[in-house]
């Protein structure tokens, strides 16, 4: 495993042990980490995204997935320091199964619940692209 990936793995886990002890993770949710880099647009600072990211693309995701909660977070030190990085807590790995396919494309369920979130998507492309490499964990 790339020291990069370890690290920024490590980091997510802690984050998900203090928001677990909080909201009481189950055994059988399912995390999603998705990690990388914000591509900004001329003009567009990295807390204008960050804050348009958490104020109105999380929640509408939340919305139109029932059994998804996202959780947005930014690396501080070391090989990912400030990557960007979204965790999404499925209440199941049915309710993942349900939206994503096997290859992690949108199931037509998925593609109907994002097409809901079209608008918003769009005024998130006109500040900035994300790219990100993804590994989904089974809370035991």
């Amino acid at each position: 495993m790339k020291k990069s990936t370890s690290c920024i793995i490590t980091m997510m886990l802690m984050l998900l042990c203090h928001i677990g002890y909080a909201q009481s993770l189950q055994k059988g949710s399912l995390l999603g980490l998705h990690y990388g880099n914000v591509n900004l647009h001329p003009d567009v600072t990295m807390n204008q995204f960050k804050s348009f990211y958490m104020s109105a693309v999380v929640p509408d995701v939340e919305k139109n997935m029932p059994g998804v909660k996202v959780i947005v977070a930014k690396g501080l030190r070391g090989e990912n320091e400030n990557a960007f990085a979204v965790m999404y807590l499925f209440d199941s790995e049915a309710t993942r199964n349900k939206y994503f396919n096997t290859e992690g494309a949108l199931t037509d369920a998925g593609k109907a619940a994002m097409e809901k979130t079209q608008a918003v998507s769009e005024k998130l492309s006109k500040m900035g692209t994300v790219t990100t490499k993804y590994t989904d964990w089974l809370i035991q």
